[in-house]
């Protein structure tokens, strides 16, 4: 298990680097680093991290939606007002509604079935998307229509939303019914969420001013808090839907507002953290691509796959009519709204495992949205966030 840590770490941190030199992002290096030394490779991955990679990239997702939360300002985020709210859904459900006519077209699969596929692809990636805009805040890019905000803000509820529906459709594909209930999951999951996460932060304010520590000892506090909120969400699942990831950004961000220069410094920390989770992360999501079904899916599942992000542009655009963005901010937006890799990775072979008749085909485009839509997405984001966001606005 050691051994495989260290080419994780070491292999990440080389190809990451190699590829930060050819100004390609670094994620994509790492990712092919997880591909190689996979299980559908070299088989170089000790069984053991295998088992637990889905909680090692959830622990790298709270370091870095910690991160966002430490670094969002409420305020800027009530000026984006009614696009963040838009920006959380509309895009995910053009996506959706894409690959529903799509996917009957050129893979031959029932609407059905194209809904699961839809819901699977049509999750965003925080872990691509996060760190990015946290960096364009830092730089000061988009400051003011709070660009970076917007996106920031809809990633981390887009999930939340997407996966309710893919367990919605998934009841349906495998017994015929679904609820209602299960609809009713998506909003109160958000409210639920925000509110705990809330509810957690202040009581860490609280007890941060009352009791004195050093900073690593906060962070070690915070990060166990973030931990049990995630295992609430198991804990109560069936009786009270509740999105810990967001409970955990909710957390940041009522840290953020009630304690500011305590957020600063945590944040300066949680940046030292993500070095090593980054790593962690897109290793272990390129461990979990098969190219067997990359390579089998033929062209038509690689035009569903950019035909779906069409459509998700078009919800991205939708989101934004009647703002104050220009027509460059508008196109970034629309860009920088694409990448897919840690929700794909994590229930792209669900429905396989089900024995559901499209499995199969919803593994295979997961996974093509992954080498498509991750590496693309980040490539875009860096270089085009200089040239259509202005760093004095």
């Amino acid at each position: 298990m050691l051994t495989s840590v260290a080419m994780i770490l070491l292999l990440g941190l080389l190809f990451g680097n190699i590829f930060s030199k050819l100004r390609l992002p670094s994620l994509l290096g790492m990712i092919l680093v997880g591909i190689v030394l996979g299980p559908y490779a070299l088989h170089a991955i000790d069984s053991s991290i295998l088992d637990i990679s889905p909680d090692l990239r959830q622990l790298a997702l709270v370091i870095i939606l910690t991160r966002a939360g430490l670094a969002l300002n409420i305020a800027d985020l009530k000026k984006v007002g009614r696009p963040a709210v838009l920006m959380c859904f509309v895009p995910a459900c053009a996506e959706i509604a894409g690959v529903i006519v799509l996917a009957p077209l050129l893979l031959g699969v029932t609407a059905l079935e194209a809904a699961v596929i839809g819901s699977v692809t049509a999750a965003v990636s925080p872990a691509v998307i996060v760190p990015r805009m946290i960096r364009l805040m830092d730089d000061g890019y988009g400051r003011k229509h709070s660009i970076p905000q917007l996106l920031l803000a809809g990633a981390s509820v887009d999930d939340v939303f997407v996966i309710v529906l893919f367990t919605a459709f998934i009841s349906l594909a495998s017994t015929g019914t679904v609820s209602v209930i299960d609809f009713l999951q998506i909003p109160v999951s958000i409210v639920s969420g925000i509110l705990t996460g809330a509810a957690a932060g202040y009581a860490l304010v609280f007890f941060f001013k009352k009791v004195h520590m050093r900073d690593s000892v906060k962070i070690l506090i915070l990060l166990s808090l973030s931990f049990l909120l995630l295992g609430w969400e198991d804990y109560l699942e069936g009786i009270l839907p509740l999105s810990g990831l967001l409970a955990v950004m909710s957390a940041g961000i009522l840290i953020r507002r009630c304690y500011p220069v305590l957020a600063e410094r945590l944040s300066a920390k949680y940046n030292k953290l993500w070095l090593a989770a980054e790593i962690f992360l897109f290793v272990l999501v390129g461990a979990a691509v098969d190219l067997r079904y990359a390579v089998s899916a033929g062209i038509f599942a690689v035009l569903l796959v950019v035909g779906a992000l069409a459509f998700r542009m078009a919800g991205v655009a939708l989101s934004l009519v009647r703002t104050g963005l220009t027509k460059r901010e508008r196109w970034f937006c629309m860009i920088a709204y694409t990448p897919k890799a840690t929700v794909q990775a994590a229930i792209g072979a669900i429905p396989l495992t089900m024995g559901l008749a499209c499995g199969q085909m919803v593994l295979t485009v997961a996974v093509l949205s992954i080498l498509i839509t991750a590496p693309l997405g980040a490539v875009c984001i860096d270089n085009l966030s200089r040239k259509l966001l202005d760093p004095r606005t």
